[in-house]
């Protein structure tokens, strides 16, 4: 599998010392090598976890991975560039409905680079239906972030919660903090080391393998 090359690393690290937009044209065929090494990464990354989660396998880097150009119209940071690259990899099949839904995130980028899932503030009928879930059936929650494997990986899960309990739920429900969620997210750090190293692709697979109960939980609840 393609990993990625210390090259891009190196181009995210300058690029970090130098977001601006002078620098970034002139340096723009390495950019698009380091963005082309991303790209391939995550094509081979998509076909290794489509064998454990084969709803991700019409995807490719096109589908799903996110563009540099940082938005700054409502930022006080102007800065134009995003100095890490990321891609979201879900069963949506469309890039307006990732957020529509639990999937994989991938972020690499000097000293903030992870490997990610779950519900970031999910909206609506979604966090509504995760609730009811967690009501009728939040012992199978527990089971998966419980997990020896799990924890071990992500730890504890991720995200705002309430102050007070959701409308229509006693604050004396034995899954109150889990109800009281807003998000749920999981998040495994990785070493800037370890992003560069030839086993990476099959570690972030593994990662991601871990994680797909807890997506299978959040999406479960999707009509």
């Amino acid at each position: 599998m393609t990993a990625i090359a210390q090259s891009t690393f190196k181009f995210l690290k300058d690029l970090k010392k130098n977001n601006n937009r002078d620098w970034f044209q002139e340096n723009k065929p390495v950019y698009q090598q380091a963005k082309a090494n991303f790209d391939e990464f995550i094509d081979e990354l998509i076909k290794e976890m489509a064998k454990f989660d084969p709803s991700v396998a019409h995807h490719t880097a096109k589908s799903t991975v996110f563009r540099i150009y940082r938005d700054v119209r409502f930022s006080k940071d102007k800065s134009p560039y995003k100095t890490h690259f990321g891609a979201h990899i879900t069963s949506a099949e469309k890039k307006s409905e990732i957020h529509t839904r639990s999937g994989y995130y991938i972020h690499i980028g000097p000293g903030e680079s992870m490997l990610a899932g779950g519900a970031y503030m999910p909206q609506g009928d979604w966090l509504k239906n995760i609730r009811q879930e967690i009501d009728y059936n939040g012992e199978n929650l527990i089971n998966i972030i419980e997990n020896k494997d799990f924890k071990k990986t992500f730890g504890e899960l991720e995200g705002e919660s309430l102050k007070r309990p959701p409308k229509g739920y006693d604050a004396e429900h034995q899954y109150i903090d889990l109800l009281k969620r807003k998000s749920f997210l999981a998040t495994h750090q990785v070493k800037d080391a370890e992003v560069t190293k030839s086993d990476f692709p099959a570690y972030a697979a593994g990662v991601f393998q871990t994680l797909k109960p807890l997506g299978d939980f959040l999406n479960s609840v999707i009509e």
